[in-house]
């Protein structure tokens, strides 16, 4: 009689400084776009949630924003959701860029996971950025290397070793119960989803201070007799120059801004997608908490 092989299950928080490629590693991890990227800083300013289902294991990963230091209402929302993400997981994976100089922050870790025996993966990302022999030096120049439980050279770009660091993480997850349906790859709703991905589009297209002076909110969706389905959302800036350069000359910049999230979200959603974007004036929208709570900032 072959013996019963446990079910595993748990949640591992990603969390790292800005660009390290949390959300990049999320997406291939899950094997769909749950988390925008963009070369700018702070892209992410939610809690992502994204499931992982293997034969004997369910895999709940949580991607984070990046650990900066709060200037913001906005910001100190952020990094909530990094402290909470750091509330009670069973394992907790720090990210860093090999191309960087790549030493986490251990009394950050030490001051929110306590006395608590929690693994902690030191993730070192984009290896196939450097030279293989450049890597364990990295590693012997941390001084709180031994803190790590392990030491996990990867690339989340190209897919190296991503598998390793999975059949890793279900070995040391505790037995426990599937949390999520096997069809439910993240507990954001199509909204949320679809307002990332118009903001997506503004972080590659815009520069300087305007990307991150955007919000956006889902204010419509109401399915078309066609099949597709038509979205109406609004582009909150802070102040009335901003809103010029979001809206263009001629409106150049946000028809660009539409068409490409546009073409975006009928990737994801699966059918044509007639997406109307208006731009507004909310100043000082990252410091007000009605407005935050209004953009789904709820915890503010």
């Amino acid at each position: 009689m072959k013996p019963v092989i446990p079910f595993r299950s748990g949640f591992v928080s990603i969390i790292g400084e800005p660009n390290v490629g949390k959300s990049t590693l999320l997406n291939i991890i899950v094997g769909t776009k749950l988390a925008i990227v963009s070369p700018k800083p702070q892209t992410t300013r939610h809690r992502i949630l994204g499931v992982k289902n293997l034969p004997q294991a369910q895999l709940i990963f949580l991607d984070t924003p990046g650990i900066h230091q709060p200037r913001t209402q906005l910001n100190r929302y952020m990094m909530r959701a990094v402290t909470e993400a750091l509330a009670s997981p069973e394992v907790v994976l720090y990210m860093t860029d090999v191309t960087r100089e790549p030493y986490p922050d251990v009394a950050f870790l030490r001051r929110h996971l306590g006395e608590r025996d929690v693994p902690v993966f030191w993730v070192l990302n984009k290896i196939d950025a450097v030279q293989p022999q450049e890597v364990l030096p990295l590693i012997a120049a941390c001084e709180d290397a031994d803190y790590f439980t392990e030491i996990f050279p990867l690339s989340g770009q190209r897919g190296d070793n991503i598998s390793e660091l999975l059949d890793r993480l279900q070995q040391v997850l505790p037995e426990g119960p599937r949390y999520f349906p096997e069809d439910m790859p993240t507990d954001r709703d199509e909204r949320f989803l679809i307002a990332e991905l118009i903001r997506e589009q503004v972080l590659y297209q815009t520069h300087e201070e305007v990307p991150h002076a955007v919000a956006v909110a889902v204010e419509a969706m109401q399915e078309r007799h066609d099949g597709g389905v038509e979205i109406d959302a609004c582009l909150f800036v802070e102040r009335q120059s901003q809103k010029g350069i979001v809206v263009g000359k001629q409106g150049h910049m946000i028809k660009t801004i539409g068409t490409r999230a546009r073409q975006a979200i009928g990737r994801m959603l699966g059918c044509p997608v007639h997406l109307r974007l208006i731009v507004r004036v909310n100043k000082r929208w990252k410091e007000r908490e009605t407005s935050l709570r209004a953009l789904g900032f709820t915890d503010c």
